[in-house]
């Protein structure tokens, strides 16, 4: 059983028991999250595709960490023109562990 859910404007396929890395939310670590954007599911039964979600579907999740990704350096240039400038950055995520997908 599977699910694509949307959060933070991408789409993302969740399992029950997968951790994924997502756009930063604004909750504690273990505390429970809900995902309500549930664009298909595929159970025994088949696939449920929603017009844009799925009616009554829901992804539970619990947020393990809040942490920053690896540092990525912006290095920008012209050539000839004595310009330069380094910058770097670190985007925030929330890791969720997926528990129950509920349709």
């Amino acid at each position: 059983m599977y699910a694509i859910i949307e959060t933070g404007g991408k789409q993302y396929r969740v399992q029950e028991g997968d951790s994924i890395r997502i756009e930063k939310l604004e909750a504690l670590e273990g505390e429970a999250v809900k995902f309500d954007k549930i664009l298909l599911v595929s159970d025994d039964e088949g696939i449920k595709a929603g017009k844009p979600y799925v009616e009554g579907a829901t992804v539970d999740g619990v947020v393990e960490a809040q942490d920053k990704a690896k540092k990525i350096i912006v290095f920008k240039y012209k050539a000839k023109k004595d310009y330069r400038k380094k910058q770097g950055h670190r985007q925030p995520y929330t890791q969720v562990k997926i528990g129950k997908i509920l349709v």
